[in-house]
């Protein structure tokens, strides 16, 4: 491997830039410490009251000493369902930590929020760990503590593919697939959701705590018995008549130490291997005197990847061609890592061609497709680092094919089967977040930057073409109508562009500090390590065109 990267940006001394992106992430600082009070001091103290632990107490007792939890979906329900009072964190705390240093997939209530009641971003947050345990065969514990569905908006959480169904559908398939479910049923845990502990290889139930398809209430007015909460469900009926749980404690620790005393008695088959490695030679608090927290300046994409990667050396695949994407082999913790990167300078090619940053053209697609089809091959995961404002547009693009080019690496994105991550650091526009590997895409983890942005073009260019569209349709109006037009769409479209309404939405996993990301990185490739690297791609069709 060549020797490390010669940075061009150490030395900078730019305060303003510096000012301007320490305080962007201040002020995320800031949200996230709203988030972490969940339901309020008052919700807390209630849970307390009860003699339970919170859902972040839960976890923090339950993960090993000294490790860390690595949570997403923080933002998940952020400035949502406002008029119901919100749904922080979407009610919902989920992530990997370790137990006995085994990584596990933890989803617990948050029975500070709505007493624990789904709404559709809760069950979109569960169907996503869900999710990422299966791909990357990790145990999952649930931590239950729910009233069941959040009723006034049952529509949103009941029939469709994705609603609540979806979740013991998974429960079955993970079990199918080997994965270990252990369940703690810690507060309520009624009607469908009864499913989903009964449904796991484990059940502990504290006393206190109830399970039943139907509540006492509905009982009544059903078959017309009359029957209180412990009769009907709670943790001595299910232990010693229905035989549905296998194990009844006193309290929450006593679950929680249940719960460590099962994953001791188990065999669990994961690929902890760790790997000897070096840091980048280069601080990451030197991005914040060169990145543009608007992310309209050019920067060089390099400097941030050589502050990422062990020793901060990389080789590049195809250096001179295709510039407007960088790729590169690294090593990441020690971790042998492929990554395709947005390259955000503007560039002259050999045939004396100008290229933008952020811009796919077709050399660049070429080169991505078949640098994502070499990491397939080589069975290593890949990193896409994304500030993409799309694919080139205009004649001479569309006479060259940019389209076919474009369609080969979003075939090879959708066709590649070893791990993809993915890390947005900027725009994340159009067809570009595809062929970068977006949402759609299905990378195991996706994270993004405070500065991130995500839309299908940026706010000026859609305020732009739609005012031109709205003013063919209204005639002759004024300048300051026109403004006004203007102004009013490009106002929704940044609000709809900003990540935290991607990241409330789970467009993106977490939201996370740039300075965080090489330790997410490497612990992202230690939970992927455990997917099957084994598996073929097969890339079906790939159109060729040629220039005559």
């Amino acid at each position: 491997m060549k020797n490390s990267y010669k940075s061009k940006i150490s030395n900078l001394k730019n305060h303003n830039v510096v000012k301007e992106y320490l305080s962007l992430i201040a002020k995320f600082n800031e949200k996230i410490d709203i988030i972490k009070k969940g339901g309020g001091k008052a919700s807390i103290q209630k849970q307390h009251d009860k003699g339970r632990l919170t859902a972040k107490e839960r976890i923090n007792f339950l993960i090993d000493d000294n490790s860390s939890f690595m949570e997403f979906g923080r933002f998940a329900g952020y400035n949502m369902y406002e008029e119901y009072g919100g749904c922080p964190s979407g009610g919902l705390i989920a992530g990997v930590g370790l137990i006995n240093n085994f990584n596990f997939m933890i989803i617990a209530n948050d029975a500070t929020v709505k007493a624990g009641a789904y709404f559709e971003v809760t069950l979109k947050k569960t169907l996503r760990a869900q999710e990422i345990a299966y791909k990357n065969n990790l145990p999952i514990i649930y931590l239950v503590d729910s009233a069941g569905v959040f009723l006034p908006i049952q529509d949103q959480v009941f029939p469709d593919e994705s609603h609540f169904g979806k979740i013991f559908y998974n429960n079955a398939r993970l079990s199918s697939n080997g994965n270990m479910q252990i369940a703690s049923v810690m507060g309520p845990c009624v009607a469908g959701g009864a499913y989903l502990p009964v449904m796991c290889d484990k059940y502990i139930m504290t006393k206190g705590s109830s399970m039943f398809l139907a509540g006492p209430a509905l009982v009544k007015a059903a078959v017309g018995q009359e029957i209180d909460s412990e009769t009907l469900g709670g943790s001595k009926t299910h232990s010693s008549i229905s035989g549905i749980v296998d194990y009844e404690v006193e309290d929450d620790y006593e679950a929680l130490l249940k719960i460590k005393e099962i994953v001791d008695n188990v065999n669990l088959k994961q690929n902890n291997l760790s790997f000897d490695s070096s840091d980048p030679l280069f601080k990451f608090e030197d991005l914040y005197n060169y990145l543009d927290v608007e992310n309209n300046s050019q920067y060089d994409i390099k400097e941030i990847i050589a502050r990422i990667v062990d020793e901060s050396k990389f080789i590049e695949f195809k250096e001179n061609y295709g510039k407007t994407i960088v790729c590169v082999n690294a090593k990441i913790g020690g971790y042998k890592v492929g990554i395709v990167a947005n390259q955000k300078t503007i560039i002259k090619s050999d045939d004396g061609q100008i290229q933008l940053g952020g811009v796919i053209y077709n050399d660049s697609a070429d080169k991505g497709a078949r640098f994502i089809m070499n990491c397939n091959q080589d069975k290593i995961p890949i990193i896409f680092i994304h500030d993409v404002n799309g694919f080139m547009v205009g004649k001479h693009a569309e006479w060259s094919g940019i389209a076919k080019d474009g369609a080969k690496m979003v075939n090879a994105v959708s066709n590649s089967v070893v791990p993809k991550i993915t890390l947005i650091v900027g725009g994340s526009y159009g067809a570009g977040n595809y062929a970068m590997s977006g949402k759609a895409y299905d990378p195991s983890f996706i994270f993004a930057w405070p500065n991130s942005k995500i839309a299908v073009m940026g706010g000026d260019q859609a305020a732009k073409t739609l005012t031109s569209l709205k003013i063919s349709k209204l005639g002759k109006i004024s300048n300051e109508e026109k403004n006004t037009i203007y102004k009013d769409i490009k106002d929704t479209y940044d609000k709809q562009s900003h990540i935290t309404y991607a990241a409330a939405r789970l467009w993106v996993d977490e939201i996370i500090e740039p300075k965080d990301t090489r330790l997410i990185l490497i612990r992202s490739l230690k939970i992927v390590n455990n997917s099957n690297l084994n598996k073929k791609a097969n890339y079906g069709v790939f159109q060729v065109w040629k220039m005559l």
